[in-house]
């Protein structure tokens, strides 16, 4: 039996709004369901037919801020000035120890929280960044959706702007296409980290 060298490598997946991460990563899993991606926790109320987790780990706050007084998130941030969200240390240091594939979805200031901690952590990371095809495509696939008013489509679209502009602080960029091959692309860059 060879050692696995690659185990224990954080996959750290970010992407501006509309590109189609949860959708590339819900694929994924779909075709490879040993990868584990990490659950967050947040202080915002359940939304109807979510379970707590398997979508987020449901938190009051002062129980979130104990933890996180605590140190046990690997990164938090605040949402829109209303609710908590965060990543837990444990389960991803623990199946990180156990050689799973391990997968964060996060945002932009989340990804640069990770990278400022993982040191003093001794945390490898892989960041992949998810790419739309162009930015018409990504306004495209936003206004698509239908799930904002134009002016929170406009907010998100400069936002994902700033995100786009960060695509250098990224090991791996992979463009969204198709979602087929964008999560083939990612499947492949676990594979290289841990050497399956």
């Amino acid at each position: 039996m060879t050692e696995n060298t690659h185990a224990g490598r954080l996959i750290v997946l970010t992407g501006p709004t509309a590109v189609g991460k949860g959708t590339v990563e819900a694929k994924l899993r779909a075709d490879h369901p040993e990868v584990w991606v990490s659950v967050s926790a947040t202080t915002r109320a359940p939304r109807p037919g979510e379970v707590d987790g398997v979508n987020y780990w449901f938190l009051t706050e002062d129980e979130f801020l104990a933890r996180e007084a605590a140190g046990e998130f690997l990164e938090t941030a605040v949402v829109h000035g209303m609710a908590h969200y965060g990543t837990l240390l444990k389960p991803v240091e623990e199946h990180l120890a156990a050689g799973v594939p391990t997968i964060l979805e996060i945002d932009l200031q989340g990804a640069r929280r990770v990278k400022q901690r993982a040191a003093e952590l001794d945390l490898e990371v892989v960041y992949v960044f998810i790419a739309p095809p162009s930015f018409e495509e990504l306004e495209r696939r936003l206004i698509g959706r239908g799930t904002e008013t134009a002016e929170q489509q406009a907010r998100r679209l400069e936002t994902a702007k700033v995100e786009l502009a960060a695509e250098s602080e990224f090991d791996v960029t992979i463009v969204n296409e198709t979602v087929d091959q964008a999560a083939a692309d990612l499947w492949s860059v676990i594979a290289k980290e841990y050497g399956l």
